[in-house]
């Protein structure tokens, strides 16, 4: 049975949502789906998956902190070791993500991941200091892709597509 790790971060809850909506559609693809949070993650777990989902917000224009770290530690560990798998990446921002998003594609590259899904961002328009800071409330509506994208990329690893 193939396995679909969602790896995310989240400081005030809208990734964290996004990763959650996912997994929960991605269980009812395939048995073995798991979501992890960033902090959390060791190589093994990534050499144990078939497929990836990576969910973080985009801080200061820049992957978030303990997404970078993720990547950081785990990179050459597993670098050589799992070309080609499939990947999806999901990133909430308050204005437009690009940074966060241009960041985990250019690692997938190195990786040698498959991108098996264009990388979507949610914006939640939080500009100011207490909007930013503020816990997140995302919406069914805004939710929905993510749910889409954790059943899609689960049942496209269970058919054996990617």
């Amino acid at each position: 049975m193939p396995r679909l790790l969602i790896i995310y971060h989240s400081r005030t809850g809208g990734s964290a949502q996004m990763a959650k909506a996912a997994f929960e559609s991605a269980k009812a693809e395939i048995s073995d789906a798991q979501l992890i949070r960033a902090e959390d993650v060791t190589p093994q777990d990534l050499l144990a998956a078939d497929g990836y989902i990576f969910c973080a917000p985009e801080n200061l224009a820049s992957l978030s902190g303990p997404m970078k770290d993720m990547f950081d530690r785990c990179y050459y560990p597993v670098l050589g070791r799992i070309e080609g798998r499939a990947y999806a990446q999901m990133i909430c921002a308050g204005s437009d993500g690009e940074g966060a998003m241009r960041q985990t594609a250019r690692i997938a590259t190195g990786w040698r991941l498959r991108e098996v899904q264009d990388a979507f961002i949610i914006n939640t328009d939080a500009q100011s200091p207490e909007a930013i800071l503020a816990k997140k409330k995302l919406s069914a509506a805004q939710l929905a892709p993510c749910a889409e994208l954790g059943a899609a990329l689960a049942a496209g690893l269970s058919m054996g597509m990617f």
